[in-house]
């Protein structure tokens, strides 16, 4: 009885801000489902199936899971390549893959694709998506389809020429119309009107009633409507390419869908449970495509939408799917008459949402080979392919990890007649004449094949006037195999130069890994070891 009055409890709260999604779904998921080269109906199917798993199995109260701007890039590359019947096969295997990452736990692994790569693929399939209605946008007709975006731009500046200046109009009106509507009624998303007006506008350019004739999505793809609950043919066509393309949706499912939940928990100050959100996101993929729906990812401004509207629980994603289908079962046919202009204009708006000026300016301000490279991704999403992007993305991303991981970090002490000259870093240590008598050398962070080699060329560069290096472990945390045989050759380097060394404040397992060497404890019989670089110090003066 308890649990049935939480439930209710739990609807009273959540069904305003279930039905507010509900409405703003449905002409977004049809619109974004266009732009992926699928139909108005697979976007609603997405929209309610991938919702509804989502919802169910997810960890987070305030996702939104549906069609998204993130994926449509990627997937109308295979729309055009292999027909629109492919889409729910790759929902299916990006299901079955997230399902794989929950099980083995990688989505910790895939969290460190980093901010710059991610954002940089969003750049490039938000030019995707508003230069992708290009032809909607100029009434242009019977185009053929390529592949690659730039050949579409080439075929449709080709035919120029035969645009329609009243949709051209149209589509100019209802950018607009969204920009100043969010600007003034920030609460209520300018879809909620736009998008009836553009019906009612439709239907009486279809009717013969205004003047004016509109491409309307009925002239595109006829009835849109269909059966919401029967499960589609699928062609089980596997290859390389698919299986390629279904990996990188699954990582940019799991991207979108965490980084969502995590600006749902700011706006909210609760914490979702990240397994569960994978889980959820792998279960819903593989609904939606089973039902005949898209891949499916977290949406941020649905999500937003939700928090703002009220909701408290994943009561109200349930209940949005729920009144997604009841609308569409009813009245889906109405929106065929939702001219193409008008959804141009949604999705070009959509495309200037997608991209957070904010990260770019903060990108080229504190870190100039992040911002570059975030171009670059951008560029290959956009002139090549968005799953080359992302992968190119990633890999230069762990380069750049690994060459600024190269450089050592380290603090360098200069002493003469046991006092202290000042602290330099290594930079600096090559520029530095007076290096003092006595150099104490401390270690940071992590001595490890990566950087060995930088650590090496520093001590190289202490000079003939230094009779005596310190070594100091303390700030030192971890070393592997080479960087502990680096120690023993930086030891022997200084040695062969007539120096003494002393090594200090050996802790930890950088204590229980030195110890096993034998050159160190023949140093430790010679009383060349300290507990403390201050005692190391003392003993020169001594």
């Amino acid at each position: 009885m308890g649990k049935h009055l939480h439930i209710k409890e739990k609807i009273k709260q959540n069904w305003k801000s279930g039905l507010t999604v509900a409405f703003v779904s449905i002409p977004l998921s049809i619109s974004l489902a266009v732009a992926a080269g699928a139909t108005p109906l697979m976007g609603v199917i997405t929209a309610i199936w991938a919702g509804l798993f989502a919802s169910i199995f997810g960890g987070s109260n305030f996702n939104i899971v549906g069609p998204t701007g993130a994926l449509s890039g990627i997937l109308i590359v295979f729309a055009i390549k292999y027909g629109v019947s492919i889409l729910p096969l790759l929902a299916i295997i990006t299901g079955l893959m997230t399902l794989t990452v929950y099980l083995l736990r990688w989505e910790r692994y895939i969290v460190f694709i980093p901010s710059s790569v991610v954002h940089g693929f969003t750049l490039g399939v938000a030019f995707i998506i508003g230069l992708g209605q290009f032809n909607f946008a100029f009434g242009l007709k019977n185009l053929p389809a390529h592949e690659n975006l730039i050949d579409n731009l080439g075929e449709s500046l080709a035919h120029i020429s035969s645009l329609h200046w009243a949709t051209v109009a149209l589509t100019v009106f209802g950018f607009i119309f969204l920009l100043v509507w969010r600007k003034f009624y920030p609460k209520v998303p300018g879809v909620m009107v736009l998008a009836p007006a553009g019906i009612l506008l439709g239907y009486l350019s279809q009717t013969k009633i205004i003047g004016v004739e509109f491409q309307t999505l009925f002239s595109k793809f006829g009835d849109i409507s269909g059966n919401l609950l029967a499960l589609p043919n699928i062609s089980w066509t596997l290859n390389k390419d698919i299986l390629l393309g279904a990996a990188a949706i699954s990582v940019v499912a799991i991207l979108e869908t965490l980084m969502s939940a995590k600006i749902a928990d700011g706006m909210t100050k609760t914490k979702h449970n990240t397994r569960k959100e994978v889980l959820g996101a792998g279960v819903a993929n593989i609904f939606s495509g089973l039902f005949g729906g898209l891949p499916a990812t977290a949406a941020l401004a649905r999500t937003s939408l939700n928090v703002k509207s009220g909701a408290n629980d994943k009561m109200s994603a349930t209940i949005s799917s729920i009144c997604i289908f009841i609308i569409s079962a009813a009245f889906l046919f109405v929106f065929k008459y939702l001219p193409l202009p008008v959804v141009a204009s949604i999705l070009i708006f959509t495309a200037t949402q997608m991209v957070e000026s904010e990260h770019f300016v903060k990108f080229y301000r504190n870190d100039k080979s992040a911002f570059l490279l975030s171009i670059i991704v951008a560029i290959i999403t956009v002139v090549e392919d968005p799953i080359i992007g992302i992968l190119i993305g990633s890999v230069a991303a762990l380069l750049l990890f690994a060459n600024k991981m190269s450089k050592a970090e380290t603090e360098i002490g200069l002493n003469k007649d046991g006092k202290l000259l000042g602290r330099i870093n290594a930079r600096r240590l090559f520029k530095t004449k007076n290096q003092g008598d006595t150099l104490v050398y401390r270690f940071a962070g992590q001595l490890t094949y990566v950087n060995t080699q930088s650590h090496m060329d520093n001590v190289s560069a202490i000079n003939d006037d230094v009779k005596v290096v310190v070594f100091s472990f303390r700030n030192l945390f971890f070393l592997d195999m080479d960087g502990m045989e680096s120690i023993k050759e930086m030891v022997e380097m200084l040695k062969r130069k007539e120096k003494l060394v002393l090594l200090s404040s050996a802790n930890g397992i950088v204590q229980d890994m030195l110890l096993k060497e034998k050159w160190f404890n023949q140093m430790d019989e010679k009383g060349q070891i300290f507990s403390n670089t201050k005692d190391a110090l003392e003993r020169e003066i001594a």
